[in-house]
């Protein structure tokens, strides 16, 4: 039986190329791990720059609560520098403005020079890679799998607390704080070449679709009028009081979360004998609990009322900061541990809530009021940062912070459940929390 050659002959199937949107998102989870870091570093500086400079911790707290400050305002407006100057330079340009801050801090010897390095250049370099960088990239290079790679992208900043705070703890501890504040800036610096070489602003840059897509999309030419919008949306939500509400209630999870733990936490740890890389390892392990409660905040949020979770959230991150004295010690226990795992799964959960109603509330402009929310967290993370600083001078201890933040976060459940519904009547009912 004759058959043509060509049927003889084994075809080799051609290889599936991996899209390039994927490698993007490679390198957008690595910025980010590297911008975790930047962040962690300073709740470790306040004892040895306390120590060898004899500045107040008030002080040294002024300069994390800018930090802190700028990472959440600066927010708002990054995805408008993006859409008119590009992702990459944009990120490139943040990242040595981090890095410059950074390794300028070993010559530093006033106060002012924290300020300026630590506060104004850091908090301006990581804000600009905040949540703002990943949803613009995800929005870009996706059209499927959008929810999957969100998801892996804000994990990313707890991986890189997770990577980082052991490491930069035991470089504190054993060669002093300046080798960890170059490591940061070497860390920040070794990024920009793979930012420059991989990411690239749009698809259509390199002549392909976004992943998933059916068709070719075009680029969008450079937006002018974005920041305006974004202070338009502003004052247009600073109108209603639902706005004020979900700000006030992110403000005090900032002020809990990310001025209160992450700033004192190993400080207040140290006061009581516990070695640095100890402490900062239990709040490294609070970021592996985070990206558990986070998924699971996200599932309930599609399955109960919002606003209830919200109450639930805050009252037991209460609860859970009024029982913290108690748990201080210089060792590591059960029910320190206890602790770490139950205030890292609460860490975050408070997002997934917070964003559903601002998209029940806002619509189209949730996305936008959302990233004010937002830089109301930071704010109010900057105020405890530095008023926490303060009380340990005045009194010696943390436990006043404990708990009056155990009272705030009492506050925020009664706001969250007073927070009415969107529309003149109540939408149909979704289940409840009992």
């Amino acid at each position: 039986m004759n058959q043509p050659v060509e049927a003889l002959v084994e075809v080799p199937r051609q290889r599936r190329r991996i899209h390039r949107a994927w490698f993007v998102a490679a390198v957008t989870f690595v910025t980010i791990i590297g911008a975790a870091a930047f962040r962690s570093l300073p709740g470790l500086l306040i004892d040895p720059l306390h120590e060898e400079f004899d500045w107040s911790r008030g002080t040294i707290g002024l300069a994390v609560s800018i930090n802190l400050a700028l990472y959440g305002l600066t927010a708002p407006f990054a995805a408008a520098l993006m859409d008119r100057f590009g992702i990459r330079r944009v990120v490139a340009v943040a990242l040595v403005v981090i890095a410059l801050g950074s390794g300028l801090t070993v010559w530093m010897e006033s106060a002012w020079q924290l300020l300026l390095c630590w506060g104004l250049l850091v908090g301006l370099g990581s804000g600009s890679m905040a949540l703002a960088f990943a949803a613009t990239v995800t929005n870009r290079w996706f059209t499927t799998r959008r929810g999957l790679v969100t998801g892996i992208l804000t994990a990313a900043s707890a991986s890189g607390q997770l990577i980082f705070l052991p490491v930069l703890a035991w470089m504190v501890e054993a060669y002093k704080w300046r080798p960890a504040a170059v490591t940061v800036a070497l860390a920040a610096l070794v990024v920009v070449p793979f930012v420059w070489l991989l990411l690239r602003d749009h698809p259509a840059d390199v002549g392909l679709k976004p992943y998933g897509a059916t068709e070719f999309v075009e680029k969008p030419p450079p937006a002018t009028g974005a920041a305006r919008r974004a202070v338009t949306v502003l004052f247009k939500a600073a109108r209603t009081g639902p706005f004020w509400l979900l700000a006030g209630t992110f403000a005090i999870c900032g002020a809990s979360t990310n001025g209160l733990i992450q700033t004192h936490f190993v400080p207040a740890a140290h006061d009581e004998g516990m070695p640095v890389p100890a402490a900062a390892s239990l709040l490294a392990v609070i970021g592996v609990f985070d990206i558990v409660g986070t998924i699971a905040s996200g599932w309930f949020t599609d399955r109960f009322d919002a606003r209830r979770l919200l109450a639930v959230y805050y009252a037991l991150r209460g609860v859970s900061l009024l029982f913290l004295p108690l748990l201080l010690t210089s060792t590591v226990h059960p029910s320190m541990i206890f602790f770490i795992v139950f205030y890292g799964l609460d860490w975050v959960a408070t997002v997934p809530p917070t964003l559903a109603l601002c998209r029940e509330q806002y619509g189209d402009d949730s996305a936008i009021v959302f990233g004010w929310v937002l830089a109301s967290h930071q704010v109010g993370a900057a105020l405890v940062a530095v008023i926490g600083g303060v009380a340990r001078d005045k009194f010696g201890t943390y436990d006043v912070m404990w708990i009056a933040s155990g009272a705030l976060c009492a506050a925020a459940a009664l706001m969250a459940l007073v927070i009415r519904r969107a529309g003149d009547g109540e939408p149909e009912p979704r289940t409840v929390l009992s």
